[in-house]
């Protein structure tokens, strides 16, 4: 005789997955036609299988202290499907759970158009479309383009239309897909690459991205290819100062250019989601300042913002990079030299300058230094801080778990509490900063936490809301 609750679990597996299917096309749709990213709790489910959407309703029980059903969720997607929306973020894992609390009194149809009639237009809107152009194809670059590639929907975000990079070699384009269509870390590319030959392009997913070459940047004539207006994305880390990234404005069909590195001098570093709307108007030159910076500044602010940070000390534990030695040999720099996955290296970094850069108030207050460990990627940033008040475990757990679940800083910082947790797990994260519950430290004023980061795929999705926003590109979200 069969085990009952066994079938019992596995028939119910077997209808939610059903629902999830259906969802899909619904998803798309949105997408495709409308500009509407879903989403359930800030997870999206754009591009997302059948898995990851169960996987997104199992999440929000760390918010509902219980798992949303699909069962709940469908019939709002259903009606959602059946207007006519702008652009937008709709969370219908929030829409469902309002509605929940009040269906005994509204009609499912009724209540949705009621929370959506802001943006039930009743006619197709369209965003324009903005020009993006890589300077650089390094892992930067490559993880810039599967982001840009991913989320250009049907053209009314953005389109990447061209990749520059410094020389032409033989099997150029060849060579540029393969490391575009498979990455060593990040794994295969979701979806087709082919290559046109004649325009020198590569064409992913239906976005025909032409290579193009330059010594320098201000040497490129841009509008021979139908490029206007284009926000530059330089990922070379050649020039850091304004003086060097002005001459991206000097090439014909250049409007700005975002620097993926620490910006000098007067450059604005902009670590979205904190300082994002200080930008001065009519700024064309942005820095997206560093990996480590993205990291460590969100939970710093919150920190500050509740705690009143004293002092402290940032360590810094960063995978090796492309600038250090394979096995030993001569480097310019201290170090640097010794073989990157053989050894632990200390090695300088800026991140105590650049948190001040970004939060003025921490200015003087924090020092810090860095070893590169022998990983190729995610990297962990410690955190030892003195508060102005005593404090527990538990309040400063409680407190980071509700910024990552519900605040407008949920985009950048996560929450894991899981003891089992090791640095592989968080690749491709799209948060910048993770904080790992069971290693935190509170004393008294003193507070240790451990912070991991995809310091290439976690940063790069920073880079890309930083160009959302200087593109005017964000969308607005609901429910309200």
């Amino acid at each position: 005789m069969r085990d009952q609750k066994m079938e019992i679990y596995f028939n119910d597996w077997i209808k939610q997955e059903e629902a999830a299917e259906s969802m899909v096309p619904l998803i798309g749709k949105l997408y495709r036609n409308y500009g509407v990213v879903t989403t359930i709790y800030g997870r999206s489910l754009v591009h997302a299988s059948p898995i990851d959407i169960l996987k997104a309703h199992r999440f929000s029980r760390q918010i509902l202290k219980e798992e949303l059903s699909v069962f709940l969720t469908f019939p709002i997607l259903q009606a959602l499907s059946q207007f006519e929306l702008a652009p937008t973020r709709i969370d219908i894992g929030k829409l469902t759970t309002r509605y929940q609390h009040q269906k005994a009194y509204v009609d499912l149809d009724d209540f949705v158009r009621q929370e959506l009639a802001e943006i039930n237009t009743r006619h197709k809107t369209i965003l324009y479309s903005q020009d993006v152009v890589l300077y650089g194809f390094g892992r930067i670059g490559r993880m810039l383009a599967r982001i840009l590639i991913e989320r250009s929907g049907g053209g009314d975000k953005w389109r990447l239309r061209a990749v520059v990079v410094n020389r032409k070699q033989p099997g150029d384009l060849m060579k540029r897909a393969s490391l575009l269509r498979r990455d060593s870390i990040h794994g295969p590319f979701k979806g087709t690459i082919v290559i046109d030959e004649q325009e020198n392009a590569l064409v992913a997913n239906g976005n025909m991205i032409r290579l193009l070459y330059a010594d320098s940047p201000e040497y490129v004539d841009y509008t021979q290819y139908a490029i206007h207006n284009a926000i530059v994305l330089d990922n070379t880390g050649v020039w850091s100062d304004r003086r060097g990234l002005e001459k991206h404005l000097k090439a014909e069909g250049v409007s700005k250019v975002i620097l993926t590195a620490p910006g000098k001098g007067d450059i604005p570093n902009i670590v979205y989601g904190v300082n994002n709307d200080d930008i001065a108007e009519g700024e064309r030159i942005f820095s997206a300042a560093s990996c480590t910076t993205n990291a460590i500044v969100p939970v710093l602010k919150v920190m500050h913002d509740r705690f009143h940070i004293e002092n402290g000390h940032i360590q810094t534990c960063h995978s090796y990079t492309n600038d250090q030695n394979l096995i030993d040999n001569y480097h310019t720099q201290g170090r640097r030299g010794r073989g990157a996955p053989l050894n632990m290296v200390i090695t300088e970094t800026g991140a105590a300058d650049a948190v001040a850069k970004v939060l003025p108030e921490l200015a003087g207050k924090l020092t810090a230094n860095a070893i590169r460990v022998p990983t190729p990627n995610v990297s962990l940033a410690i955190l030892n801080l003195t508060l102005g008040q005593e404090s527990s475990v538990e309040e400063v757990n409680n407190y980071l778990r509700e910024i990552s679940l519900d605040s407008p800083l949920q985009g950048q910082i996560d929450y894991i509490n899981s003891s089992e947790v090791v640095s592989s797990d968080f690749i491709g994260s799209l948060k910048t900063g993770i904080v790992d519950a069971p290693a935190t430290i509170v004393q008294g004023k003193r507070c240790v936490l451990y912070i991991w980061y995809d310091n290439e795929f976690g940063y790069s999705c920073q880079v890309v809301r930083i160009l959302q926003h200087i593109a005017g590109l964000e969308l607005p979200g609901f429910p309200r």
